[in-house]
């Protein structure tokens, strides 16, 4: 399990910014591991908004560091962050990636995207009482009830993966592909595979291709 628990350059739980926002996410709370996950759980939910937007391909921009200072970010770094929260207390935790569609993306999204399928989904999975747990904070509060659908909660003991219908029965997401579980972070897969999927969002030198907005949650707040 030490590959699970390791400090590295993507899951950086070492740095003094982690450990100061681990130590005011933490106090007060019992050792029970189980109620400190699913406390951090919900700070990187809703305390890290989700905006698909800000993709970089620059490596700093997967830190669980990255995502904490910038306060916003999408699913993947803000899976690094809670894996990197979890092995922080000695939580063993590996980062998974799926391909997934999202039946109520924004057409301005979609549009820039050109496709409703969303490449290279990132959750976590903790080692929780002898077996392997996923949990997906990507989605905050806020924009899930601009969405119509109920926040995605963690227990700590079930599998949280996505929210399958909305509040009025239609499909919301479903998962398409599963890339597996890793260590740490594979670059060069993940940029590799966005490349693959969205071609047209990285542009020759000396061109630029700007986002369609400036977060998911505007485009909505405009529908």
């Amino acid at each position: 399990m030490d590959l699970y628990l390791r400090a590295t350059e993507f899951f950086d739980y070492d740095t003094p910014a982690v450990q100061a926002w681990l130590a005011r996410q933490l106090e007060g709370l019992p050792e029970d591991p189980v109620t400190r996950i699913r406390a951090l759980y919900l700070t990187v939910r809703d305390g890290i908004r989700y905006n698909p937007y800000v993709f970089h391909t620059d490596p700093a921009t997967f830190k669980a560091s990255h995502a904490l200072a910038q306060g916003e970010t999408y699913c993947i770094p803000k899976a690094v962050l809670l894996g990197a929260a979890a092995r922080a207390i000695g939580i063993p935790s590996r980062l998974g990636l799926a391909d997934v569609r999202n039946h109520l993306s924004s057409p301005k999204l979609i549009e820039w995207l050109r496709s409703d399928i969303f490449r290279m989904h990132g959750y976590i999975e903790l080692y929780l009482n002898g077996r392997w747990v996923k949990a997906t904070p990507a989605f905050n509060a806020d924009l899930c009830h601009k969405m119509k659908v109920a926040p995605l909660a963690f227990d700590g003991v079930h599998d949280s993966l996505f929210q399958e219908y909305t509040e009025d029965g239609q499909a919301h997401m479903e998962y398409i592909a599963d890339h597996g579980t890793f260590d740490d972070l594979p670059y060069a897969f993940i940029v590799s595979g966005v490349r693959a999927a969205y071609g047209h969002l990285f542009p020759p030198e000396g061109e630029s291709r700007q986002p369609a907005s400036a977060s998911l949650e505007q485009d909505l707040a405009q529908r």
